[in-house]
């Protein structure tokens, strides 16, 4: 495993534990050409897949067909200008107007381990190496620096690129994306993961068409309509065979994830910062380091493919994995704005005695805030409703047993605030237009360090004023009027990556200033739940929708790329708040189980028996919840595809425990038992089911697989637990 070079074939080798990636020279140009992205293959010679010596030739041979021989090679950081009409990776422009742009092989070097990305979240961590290959446009002066990494645990490449003017007069980058592929060879579905509020992650599956399709976002956040992932797999893979090729990218603003079949049947696959509206000046000597971007192979299927994203994202993304997960209820939907210091004491008092560990005080604590109309900004107490502060509430809560967290959205500032009136001009805004409001509020210039400093002000008085534990930190409007006072008015193309980057400043400061602080990342839901803030919160929310039977595809697809133990998952209100079903209290908690387990409900209205459920739901959180987050997923049944019902499967890295978590969605007339085979055991392991006793091969459990009982009505659930045991099966 790791990274060669073949100076004869000259011809660079990455090599993850099952998967090989080529990247080729051609020898007079200097071009540089992707070979194979793949299963992992011995050394034998490939750059045959170039096509070098077929039409449209290289210009060294052909010079009067360059263009033909530009817009069909697979060039492995595609520039604009030079006649390859695709998407392209880089687009510079001269001050003289002109947009052509080549890029031609210098150097390269190899090299243990991994640097960091300054201002941006990266991959870090464990065995591994990287290649950095240099290219160069020699009349620009632009040099762009490649950078791969691969990594010795988990099938995982990842890309960068940073870009240098070493020229003598500024440029304009108008596209700086991260990462590209070239597919050919096979019929391909596209796989993209779009949604809405409350309804995020949606997975969609079509075979790929003429066109540039995929998933994009100009909302200045990752957002609920498409997550910056995009899946390119055989039309017959399935969850567990067949080829699937991932890209996910390490950032929480616009982007573009596209796929784009050419006339000779190749897929060009991009992935970046989202090339509309964005324009970056370099100066002489100045840079731009693109964010990274996470491949994956997988013959696995699609399953395979999401448990290397996952084991990744663990292992080498999440810094605040290790953290301890904290069963917690919410005060949301307990109490909205209507509370007082007596009623969120009351609600720590029940969730002492059901053995919840922790109360989080969302929206409505301070300033005047009553609605969503005002205060946003004001980050002090509102002592009218809390006498003492948070200091009073989180020393006589932590006298029960329970410990304090706190909601807050430091992005924005409402009108009706002390800030606004001080400041209106740390809102964006655009020069001769009232800005925008949407939910009644406007977003904070991030690209201004002046009002990032007072943002962080407020946040950490408010985090050393009492024993708070916890941050939950929200944004609940997409940017609009993305025009910074900041900036001059040849570099407001770069507002919407400097606002990213003044969030990644914020919340990496505040990682630094309190690091036994459990941060969780929110968005309206699911609306920034991107690689790029799970960097800095080990956990995000998934969706505000948090009724069971629509976080079946929730989840379900936030799985397809993201670890279990990035979402937050709580048992809610019944009937829901979000679409007024009813839903027992037993597949509330199931569902959420999978996930960074919670409460979104008043305890002090739920009946005795969902009271007197609460211990026991803690206690399979404490014991299987960690199955789930650090183990091997396997999706067996979706209720997305059959509307029947849902098993997820989930099994610890050793082998020696299996959860299942079963579904009936929809209960019918004259249904038998289901037979769901099961996946991921040791075929030769004895496990015993804890329900029954009975004790069967992995291999029995895995072809035979579990009788599911007909369940009495719709909504309900089950658990099965097997248990390996000591001695292995009869016979091969």
């Amino acid at each position: 495993m790791g990274i060669a070079y073949d100076p004869r074939e000259r011809v660079f080798r990455l090599d993850t534990p099952h998967t090989t990636y080529l990247i080729g020279i051609v020898d007079a140009e200097g071009f540089l050409g992707q070979i194979y992205y793949g299963p992992r293959i011995p050394a034998d010679p490939m750059r045959y897949l170039l096509r070098l010596e077929e039409p449209p030739y290289a210009p060294s041979r052909e010079p009067g067909e360059r263009v033909s021989f530009y817009d069909t090679f697979p060039f492995e950081y595609p520039a604009w200008g030079g006649g390859d009409f695709r998407e392209p990776c880089l687009r510079a422009e001269t001050a003289e107007g002109g947009r052509r742009c080549e890029l031609f092989y210098q150097s390269h070097e190899i090299f243990a381990g991994k640097k960091p990305l300054e201002g941006l979240p990266a991959a870090f961590g464990g065995e591994c190496t990287t290649l950095a290959i240099r290219c160069a446009d020699p009349v620009l002066g632009l040099q762009v620096c490649l950078s791969y990494t691969v990594f010795e645990d988990v099938d995982v490449i990842c890309r960068s690129a940073r870009i240098e003017n070493q020229g003598a007069a500024p440029l304009t980058l108008t596209a700086a994306l991260s990462a590209c592929l070239t597919l050919d060879g096979r019929d391909f579905d596209l796989i993209t993961l779009p949604g809405a509020w409350a309804h995020e992650w949606r997975i969609d599956r079509r075979p790929v068409a003429s066109g540039r399709q995929g998933a994009f976002s100009l909302r200045g956040i990752s957002s609920h309509q498409f997550n910056p992932f995009l899946a390119l797999a055989e039309h017959t893979a399935t969850r567990e065979q067949g080829l699937a090729y991932g890209m996910c990218f390490l950032y929480s603003g616009n982007f573009l994830a596209q796929a784009e079949p050419d006339a000779c049947g190749k897929i060009r696959a991009v992935l970046g910062i989202h090339p509309e509206g964005f324009g970056w000046r370099l100066e002489p000597g100045e840079a731009f380091q693109t964010p990274e971007a996470a491949l994956v192979c997988s013959e696995q299927g699609l399953g395979g493919m999401s448990r290397s994203f996952h084991d990744f994202f663990r292992r080498h993304l999440i810094r605040g994995q290790g953290k301890h997960r904290y069963s917690l209820v919410n005060s949301w939907e307990a109490a909205y704005f209507d509370f007082d210091h007596d009623r969120l004491l009351a609600l720590g008092q029940k969730a002492a005695e059901a053995g919840i560990e922790l109360l989080v005080v969302d929206d409505g604590w301070f300033g005047h805030r009553e609605d969503e109309t005002s205060s946003l900004g004001d980050w002090y107490v509102n002592e009218k409703k809390l006498p003492g502060g948070f200091r009073r509430l989180g020393e006589e809560l932590s006298a029960i047993g329970v410990k304090l967290g706190v909601w807050m959205e430091p992005e924005m500032v409402s009108p009706d605030s002390d800030l606004y009136r001080a400041h209106p001009d740390y809102a964006l805004q655009t020069p001769g237009w009232a800005p925008a409001q949407s939910r009644k509020q406007y977003v904070l210039d991030l690209t201004r360090r002046e009002v990032r400093d007072c943002v962080y002000g407020q946040i950490s008085a408010v985090l050393r004023s009492a024993p708070i534990v916890y941050l939950k930190w929200d944004m609940n409007r997409v940017l609009s009027d993305v025009f910074s006072s900041a900036l001059p008015a040849g570099r407001q193309g770069e507002a919407a990556h400097r606002y990213t980057l003044g969030l990644y400043e914020l919340q990496e400061r505040l990682l630094s200033d309190f690091p036994d602080l459990l941060l969780e990342n929110c968005c309206s839901g699911g609306g920034r739940f991107d690689a790029g803030m799970l960097y800095y919160s080990p956990q995000i929310w998934t969706s505000d929708n948090a009724e069971a039977i629509d976080r079946l595809t929730i989840q379900e697809g936030t799985a397809l790329a993201y670890p279990f133990s990035s979402m937050g998952a709580h048992v809610a209100a019944c009937p829901s708040h979000t679409n007024c079903r009813s839903t027992p209290f037993r597949t509330r908690g199931h569902v959420a189980l999978a996930g960074c387990f919670g409460y979104e409900l008043d305890l002090c209205k739920l009946t005795p028996a969902e009271f007197a459920a609460i211990p026991g739901q803690l206690a399979e959180y404490r014991e299987l919840g960690p199955v789930f987050r650090d183990g091997d997923a396997y999706r067996l049944a979706s209720y997305s595809e059959n509307r029947s019902h849902d098993a997820l499967l989930a099994v610890r890295k050793d082998r020696s425990l299996a959860v299942l978590c079963y579904v009936q969605v929809v209960s019918r007339a004259q249904r038998r038992s289901l037979r769901l085979p099961l996946a991921g055991l040791e075929p030769l392991r004895q496990y015993r089911d804890r329900r029954t006793g009975e004790t069967r091969s992995g291999a029995g459990w895995m072809h035979g697989g579990v009788l599911l009982p007909v369940l009495e009505g719709d909504h309900q659930s089950l658990l099965v637990v097997l248990e390996g045991v000591d001695g292995a099966a009869e016979g091969g």
